[in-house]
């Protein structure tokens, strides 16, 4: 299995791009933005009000089982006939 362009425009590209030299290597560069501390505090609160919401909807489900399976009027003589 050969590894390189098999398309026409593809080899040319290659062509073109292989002496290319990139150098974004600098210090700035390789520091993060943002402070972990932050981004571990934003994620944990995000997932906390997820799982509170799954929690909720999961009670609300029930709760409307229950109401519906109350308000339900079952007539015993329609399973026979």
């Amino acid at each position: 299995m050969a590894i390189g362009a098999r398309e026409f425009i593809d080899k040319l590209l290659v062509e073109k791009y292989a002496e290319e030299k990139v150098d974004n290597h600098d210090e700035k560069a390789l520091v993060s933005k943002v402070n972990a501390d932050d981004m571990m505090y934003a994620m944990n609160a995000s997932s906390e009000t997820y799982r509170t919401m799954l929690a909720l909807n999961n009670r609300l489900t029930g709760v409307c089982y229950g109401i519906v399976s109350k308000s339900a009027k079952y007539n015993q003589y329609a399973a026979c006939h």
